[in-house]
């Protein structure tokens, strides 16, 4: 797996879909650049949950992280076998679990790919980039906004804080909230779902973040404990961050919401790492998904 672009989500998604027709899959929105965002929706259940990846360009990987994920789960429903120890089909037959694998179309194609003299944005992106063609680096979408602040949870504080004035790789918020259509996408997506509460994924650092400036429930601390037993990764009551995505969510549906910074090291994190991160991150999804039936 030399890079996870968006044409490889849209044919892993076609071939999921043929071979497990219970799997749904619908678009929530366009990037900038007119590219479908997919959802893909797994489990009959009337209690919805959610999970996002490559909000950040650079973290692509958390792309082929959740797809496999869903791929497993959907094998282990299929044949009813039991997977880590759990009943996928008694979960499945409570829960819908929603996954938007790449809210960042653009962005990711811009990483793996580089610019062409053709694309639309060269020019600005050349000059955003600092004349640098590699984009390795680049965090936003295509206009230079970061998605991940883009979010109306104390917006202002964080535009501040960043101190960015215009659009770059990373930490730019916009000029005020939501003014991405991949991020527009995602809060209507949230907003149409009730969801019990959602996660992010994100790269690196194998921390869980799960509050957001005491808006977030009491379970919120033990949940985030709970997918940190089984990961290994650190639970971080987190400050001096705003206008995320789960700090919104929080804040607005006052329910659980965790962003999960997988794997370690200097992102985009290698290929080479894909199975090591999947066996970090598969039990805590396989654990998330079961949060609630465990402290009802």
């Amino acid at each position: 797996m030399v890079g996870y672009g968006y044409g490889t989500l849209c044919d892993e998604l076609n071939r999921l879909s043929r071979i497990y027709p219970f799997l749904q899959v619908e678009v929530i929105g366009e990037s900038v650049m007119g590219k479908g965002i997919p959802a893909l929706r797994i489990g009959q259940g009337a209690r919805e949950l959610h999970v996002n990846a490559a909000v950040h360009a650079n973290e692509w990987i958390t792309t082929p992280l959740i797809m496999q994920f869903v791929e497993d789960l959907a094998c282990s429903y299929a044949r009813g076998t039991a997977w880590h120890g759990r009943n996928t089909r008694r979960l499945l037959s409570e829960y819908s679990l929603w996954v938007v694998p790449m809210v960042n179309p653009d962005g990711v194609e811009l990483v793996l790919n580089g610019v062409s003299s053709e694309h639309p944005f060269q020019a600005n992106l050349l000059e955003w980039n600092e004349g640098e063609p590699d984009f390795s680096s680049w965090k936003a979408n295509i206009r230079g906004v970061d998605l991940n602040d883009q979010f109306p949870a104390h917006w202002e504080e964080e535009a501040e804080r960043r101190g960015q004035p215009g659009p770059g790789p990373r930490d730019y918020g916009g000029e005020k909230p939501l003014t991405e259509p991949e991020a527009v996408a995602l809060a209507r997506f949230t907003e149409y779902h009730p969801f019990e509460f959602v996660v992010s994924l994100h790269t690196q650092g194998r921390e869980i973040y799960w509050n957001y400036r005491g808006y977030e429930p009491p379970e919120s601390e033990a949940f985030a404990e709970q997918l940190a037993k089984v990961s290994g990764y650190e639970p971080v009551k987190l400050t001096d961050s705003d206008a995320g995505y789960k700090d919104w969510f929080i804040q607005h549906f006052r329910r659980p919401g965790f962003t999960v910074e997988v794997g370690v090291g200097v992102n985009p994190l290698p290929a080479e790492s894909f199975a090591e991160l999947y066996a970090e991150i598969a039990p805590i999804l396989l654990t998330a998904l079961d949060l609630q039936t465990v402290n009802q």
